[in-house]
């Protein structure tokens, strides 16, 4: 019997409550080797995850040919890949040097990205990840990061997205970033089906509240969180930790410091609390954690499978630590 899936939103598109990221099997900052991202592959595979994450910027394209490869043999019908639209993968005639200082990624140079949000661009970019991918189709693409960009992401990028779902070849349609204000935009003045928000929804940050998520609520769009460890600082407070990939500032350090202690003291990794918060807001779907091998899958798998009592979130609130207004998953039950 497969896992369970939830429904993203209206789209129907379904989605496992672990998502697993694959910017790591891209190499992010340092290499992976292609046994060890088919390993992680297998590993989420095991662990019950049926929604897995791409983008033509992670390792310039060899996340996606790495997840395609080793999601290949797969049943298609049982799981959702999302990719990502918004920087084009040009090549560049060399191998010298490599993408860290430009891009992050340990991997060759052998490519730049050129942002195009054009409607042949979304098109061109999306026929690429197909090639790369081995597919056919895409459950969901996300327009990538247009904060610098809205205008040409909203007037051209948009409907090309939407014609390619009507053609068959999406599933349905996103806007990944690490704001909450401009996809709140799009679910304003779209029929986006799902927002990929990373870093704005997390026990130390909840700016997703604001606006987008009752925003997503009402209009049926699916939200699938991703950084909630906050690129570090709630997996494992401490001096030096980081907070949005800087170092986390004392105020901050010390905030996580104490949810830590009151996670241990009701018996909980912070991590787990950290992975169950964002399902107390009915809009969330899914959590999606970037993993690079075996290993750190199966732990993001056992921590998210953590009970986490709704004593914990009562004493957060009252403590300060949490904002009383915000939801959490012992009031939704």
């Amino acid at each position: 019997m497969s896992p369970p899936r939830r429904p993203l939103g209206r789209s129907g598109v379904p989605v496992s409550e672990l998502a697993f990221g694959a910017a790591g099997i891209g190499n992010l900052f340092t290499p992976v080797t292609d046994a060890e991202a088919e390993e992680a592959v297998a590993a989420a595979w095991e662990s019950g995850v049926r929604y897995f994450d791409t983008a033509p910027h992670y390792g310039l394209g060899l996340a996606e040919r790495r997840l395609g490869q080793a999601l290949r043999g797969r049943p298609r019908g049982e799981y959702t890949l999302s990719t990502k639209v918004g920087r084009l993968l040009e090549a560049t005639g060399s191998t010298d040097g490599d993408d860290l200082a430009h891009g992050g990624f340990a991997v060759p140079a052998t490519h730049r990205r050129v942002w195009d949000f054009s409607a042949e661009g979304v098109r061109r970019s999306i026929g690429d990840s197909l090639e790369r991918l081995g597919l056919d189709r895409i459950d969901i693409a996300y327009l990538h990061d247009p904060d610098d960009h809205a205008e040409w992401a909203l007037t051209e990028a948009y409907p090309e997205l939407e014609r390619l779902r009507a053609e068959g070849v999406l599933g349905a349609i996103g806007i990944g970033m690490n704001q909450a204000e401009l996809p709140a935009r799009f679910v304003r003045e779209t029929d986006i089906d799902a927002v990929l928000l990373a870093g704005r929804y997390s026990l130390l940050d909840q700016r997703g509240l604001t606006e987008l998520l009752p925003l997503a609520a009402e209009r049926g769009v699916g939200v699938v969180v991703g950084g909630v460890f906050n690129s570090g600082l709630l997996a494992d407070p401490k001096p030096g930790a980081t907070f949005d990939y800087a170092t986390a500032p004392d105020e901050l350090l010390n905030r996580a410091l104490q949810l830590k202690e009151a996670c241990e003291r009701h018996g909980i990794p912070l991590r787990a609390a950290a992975l169950r918060f964002p399902f107390g807001h009915p809009a969330v779907a899914s959590v999606l954690v970037g993993t690079r091998n075996a290993a750190e899958v199966r732990d993001a798998a056992a921590v998210i499978g953590h009970p986490v009592p709704g004593a914990l979130w009562a004493e957060l609130k009252e403590r300060g630590l949490l904002p009383a207004h915000v939801p959490t998953p012992a009031e939704e039950e």
